[in-house]
């Protein structure tokens, strides 16, 4: 597992917004290109041999290690399906807009923020429906992952990490995390504009709400939880500095996502993730609407879903796999933060990307005011 860490990708509602009409996917002078996955039901990380020869498909994501570990796991699908998968991004939002709104579409497979996926389903939004003839989704571990246009890309953790040397007791989660008397010390979490599951949750776990009853958020409940720690938080803006944060003691406890946790304790911070509640986060994959062949571009996606896939991705990056089969080869630390474990899977909570997308813009404005006040 190689550090690396979730971008965090602002939403603005300019973005959300598209225009009005209907969208014919997969349309082109020639036509688009029949996927034949054989007999039965498509199965992740098949495709039947040579379906795809001379047709090119462009990959689209977030750059760096991570983007290199997806197009690694995609080598073997480039032989299989005779299909030649070029790598583009990084994802932006208004280049995915342009492309459908103007039908030139460029970009066959995107990876997005999983909550602005769930944004752009349906009718009037940017991305095509899945299509679950052609893209397997049985063997992803949650499906509440899964989208009406979109399914997960990988998996990682929101995760409160803590100083070790700070507490003669340690603390055991969110509760702990809110009080600051029994765990005194500065608390690290993200600053940045943009909203989505993280603290929010953790405040209203803190305050005795149980996982299963915890949406719709009461969001009156959380800032009224929020105000008791204001004088104890500090903010990060970015994934590197919420590691570098770890890495110098200068909070003694930091929500973070679990990539920059182990990048961090790799680098040597004695510190340690504690895993009772953290927050599940997803990126998603899908295809945007007038996508040039919509069934090549959904054949992609089923392979990369596929447990051989799912473990290149894994290892390559610092991210979890989203297939129950997938054994990737981790190291003994990077293990530990393995969120697919099921000894670490069964201590999360599940996050709702659907009711955040209904409420972003919403919740957005009230985070800002919130900050600056």
């Amino acid at each position: 597992m190689k550090n690396t860490t979730p971008l965090k990708r602002r939403i603005t509602t300019s973005l959300a917004i598209v225009a009005a009409g209907g969208l014919l996917a997969g349309c082109t002078a020639g036509g688009p290109v029949e996927v034949d996955l054989g007999d039965g039901p498509a199965k992740a990380g098949e495709v039947k041999k040579d379906a795809l020869n001379g047709v090119t498909l462009t990959f689209s994501s977030w750059g760096g290690i991570y983007q290199d570990a997806q197009i690694a796991s995609l080598k073997p699908f480039e032989k299989d399906s005779g299909a030649k998968v070029l790598s583009d991004g990084p994802t932006e939002y208004s280049k995915i807009k342009a492309q459908v709104d103007n039908n030139a579409v460029t970009w066959d497979v995107v990876d997005t923020d999983i909550i602005w996926a769930d944004m752009q389903c349906g009718k009037d939004g940017l991305l095509m429906d899945l299509d679950t003839k052609i893209v397997d989704t049985s063997k992803i571990p949650n499906q509440d992952m899964v989208g009406d246009c979109y399914v997960p890309a990988m998996q990682y953790g929101y995760v409160i990490m803590y100083n070790e040397e700070a507490y003669p007791e340690a603390p055991t989660g969110w509760a702990d995390f809110f009080d600051t008397q029994k765990f005194p010390g500065k608390r690290a979490i993200a600053g940045f504009e943009d909203v989505g599951p993280g603290v929010y949750e953790g405040a209203l776990l803190a305050d005795g709400v149980k996982p299963d009853e915890l949406y719709p958020l009461d969001m009156d409940r959380v800032y009224k939880k929020l105000d008791t720690i204001r004088d104890s938080l500090i903010y990060w803006k970015t994934g590197a500095e919420s590691q570098q944060m770890v890495e110098s003691g200068e909070a003694d406890m930091v929500l973070l996502w679990s990539g920059r946790g182990f990048g961090a304790v790799e680098n040597g911070a004695k510190y340690k993730p504690i895993w009772n509640q953290s927050l599940v986060i997803a990126d998603a994959l899908a295809v945007p609407k007038n996508a040039k062949n919509p069934d090549a571009s959904m054949a992609l996606i089923n392979y990369y879903l596929g447990a051989k896939s799912q473990e290149v991705m894994a290892v390559d990056s610092s991210y979890s796999p989203v297939n129950t089969d997938a054994k990737p080869a981790f190291s003994d630390l990077a293990k530990e933060y393995d969120t697919a474990d099921p000894a670490i899977a069964e201590q999360m909570v599940q996050t709702d990307q659907r009711w955040w997308a209904e409420n972003y813009d919403a919740e957005l404005e009230r985070w800002m005011t919130w900050m600056q006040g």
